[in-house]
């Protein structure tokens, strides 16, 4: 959906879905200790990376747990000079971005961390560039942001390390960007300096610069999540990021979808997760991330807002609803939203919505979104309409809890709670009025 349309028709609806594939990784407590002198020298040999051991990997990975494990205490406990102890002091550029990671780092506050060494990426060049002692691994990040995440959640970063004079020395930070999980090493924290705000429950990520649109965002997010608690009867504290950089890599967002010359996208909720971020989603999300296409950031809208925040509160009870749930109940919940105030009204939208319904075909899905993203938000809305007409929020929350977290069964959990096939539902909602 182009968002001009949409802040022109005022009621249009959103172009967001939830995004899936947020990069959340297993990892391992660190609490390494130093193996024996004689053996630690061993693992510095001459030998090439393909030539070692698996004992002599097993040393070597003891040993950069150890590692990551001092920079990890260094960023909790404020010391920037641990934290940049291990990086190459010949490369400037490199000591820059790893003190820009730590300083933003410190902005988020974090109330556990621990980074591990996961797989190993074999790199031949890797012994040509720095010694034979060189490596490339994935590393796991295992945070949890305080009063944001109620449990730590997942990321991964790709690292070089090379050992030198019997230490080890971070070299490269952003060698196998490309092969990490879909928003690894894309982090908020990642780029240029930047600012924190936070309002009760709700933190805004903006550029440094940007404060003050800090500030309007988090006012607007907190209203935003007041309004979804409204009409959202499944529970949720409303603790949610709201991401509003000018950076268009975070979390590695795409910001048109559909077919043909598609639709742009306005904002995303990313789920987080502490499971392995390859296959996520195997379990509820942790909490959210919404990113906000930057190209509208300083336009953004409580109407905009709203929708996301529902997929933040929605996206805890599971991930498994057709398309034409979640994305209808979010509409569903900001139309609402909208017309709680009453000087304000969404008939003009529902006028529009009801012109499309005799070509309603089905419960809109993938295909339809792709097809006509504006038209099957809309219809999806229509759905949502109808059943909380018919059931009231409090058993809609209910049916939308029972969908979300199964993977099979949708027809006889739809059943159960509707007495309606969903052909007798998609008939039904041809007919209403609203």
């Amino acid at each position: 959906m182009k968002h001009k349309k949409r802040l022109v028709a005022g009621v249009a609806a959103l172009a967001v879905a939830s995004a899936a594939g947020v990069a959340v990784v297993w990892n391992r407590q660190s609490g390494a200790v130093a193996p024996p002198g004689a053996v630690a020298v061993a693992a510095e040999a001459t030998a090439t990376p393909a030539e070692l051991t698996d004992a002599l990997k097993k040393v070597r990975r003891t040993e950069v747990d150890a590692l990551l494990a001092t920079r990890a205490t260094a960023v909790l406990k404020g010391d920037l000079r641990g934290f940049l102890a291990a990086v190459d002091p010949k490369q400037p550029k490199l000591v820059a971005r790893q003190r820009m990671l730590f300083t933003n780092l410190q902005k988020f506050g974090l109330r556990q961390l621990a980074y591990t060494v996961a797989e190993e990426r074999h790199s031949p060049e890797v012994a040509q560039k720095f010694g034979a002692t060189g490596f490339r691994t994935r590393v796991m990040m295992r945070y949890q942001l305080t009063g944001l995440d109620p449990k730590p959640v997942r990321t991964d970063l790709g690292y070089t390390f090379v050992k030198r004079d019997g230490r080890w020395i971070l070299v490269e930070d952003n060698a196998i960007d490309t092969e990490l999980s879909r928003d690894g090493h894309r982090q908020p924290w990642d780029y240029q300096e930047v600012a924190v705000v936070r309002n009760g429950k709700v933190v805004v990520v903006v550029d440094k610069r940007e404060l003050a649109l800090g500030q309007k965002i988090a006012k607007i997010s907190k209203a935003s999540v007041d309004g979804v608690r409204r009409h959202w009867a499944g529970g949720w504290d409303g603790s949610v990021m709201v991401v509003a950089m000018p950076e268009a890599r975070v979390l590695s967002v795409l910001w048109v979808s559909g077919n043909g010359r598609g639709w742009t996208i306005a904002g995303t909720a990313v789920p987080t997760y502490d499971e392995d971020p390859v296959s996520p989603g195997r379990t509820a999300a942790v909490s959210t991330r919404i990113v906000i296409n930057p190209q509208v950031r300083k336009g953004l809208t409580k109407d905009l807002l709203v929708h996301e925040m529902t997929h933040a509160a929605t996206q805890r009870v599971g991930r498994q609803g057709p398309m034409w749930l979640v994305e209808g109940f979010a509409e569903y919940v900001r139309c609402a939203v909208i017309e709680d105030d009453p000087h304000w009204t969404v008939d003009p939208y529902r006028k529009r919505v009801r012109t499309t319904l005799a070509s309603m075909k089905a419960l809109p899905g993938p295909a339809e979104f792709a097809a006509a993203g504006d038209r099957s938000y809309g219809q999806s809305w229509w759905v949502l309409e109808y059943l909380v007409d018919r059931l009231g929020e409090k058993k809609v929350a209910a049916l939308y809890a029972d969908l979300a977290a199964h993977a099979t069964g949708a027809d006889a959990i739809l059943k159960k709670h509707t007495q309606m096939t969903p052909a007798q539902l998609l008939a039904a909602v041809r007919k209403f009025r609203g």
